[in-house]
């Protein structure tokens, strides 16, 4: 299942967990930062749900969300760092198809907002693209990888760690950025838990893996999976 969703969130660091999250299920994800961008967006391209933040600079998600209401249906999540009843019953008075109070788990946010997809009947049934490059093919549907043709087997880690890369080629993602595909972000782990991965992998995918070509370092930043010259 896939969906286009906005979120709107004016916090950069969760607005970019949410993307994260809501990316490694085989959503499309738009991130805007402010009320006003939002209804933009909205009139500019379709979307099948929005997530949307109750504190956010110029209009408030309560504005925001009475706007959606009044010219449609589109789904709407809301989130808030506020968790009083009142504020639980301002967004569901105009219209908020479910409310979530910070801080949340992402897996939580991740199966609410599949859950009111579901109910609005709104979720695409398309299968996930394969992400080809070069010779290199992650198939995020079937979570198989094969490399020159042959079968390689990860594990969920690396594999998430590979699908994230392989979505993007040639964008250098941080330690940081690729522990939040994995299960290791819901647990004690660091980051150098990502360098094992890419060790792990470099095994499996490069000709050379002390000379890797395919999954290279980018020093000071992280790691990238390069596009085939």
């Amino acid at each position: 299942m896939n969906a286009h969703i906005l979120v709107v969130e004016d916090d950069v660091k969760q607005a970019e967990l949410i993307r994260v999250s809501l990316e490694s299920e085989g959503h499309t994800v738009k991130v805007v930062h402010d009320g006003l961008a939002a209804l933009d967006q909205v009139k500019a391209a379709p979307v099948d749900l929005v997530v949307l933040d109750l504190m956010l600079p110029g209009l408030d998600g309560v504005t925001v969300c009475r706007r959606l209401r009044e010219s449609g249906d589109l789904p709407v999540l809301m989130l808030t760092a506020r968790s009083t009843e009142d504020d639980v019953l301002a967004g569901l008075d105009v219209g908020a198809d479910d409310y979530m109070t910070k801080p949340y788990s992402p897996r939580e946010l991740v199966a609410r907002i599949r859950t009111v997809l579901r109910r609005a009947g709104t979720v695409a049934t398309a299968r996930p693209p394969v992400h080809r490059v070069g010779d290199l093919l992650v198939d995020p549907a079937s979570r198989t990888v094969t490399c020159a043709g042959q079968p390689v087997v990860c594990t969920p880690d690396e594999f998430a760690v590979l699908a994230a890369m392989a979505a993007r080629p040639g964008q250098v993602f941080t330690r940081a950025q690729l522990l939040r595909h994995t299960r290791g972000f819901d647990r004690a782990s660091t980051e150098r838990t990502v360098d094992v991965h890419v060790m792990n992998l470099r095994r499996k995918i490069e000709t050379d893996p002390t000379r890797p070509t395919r999954l290279v370092t980018v020093y000071g930043v992280g790691y990238k999976l390069a596009e085939p010259r």
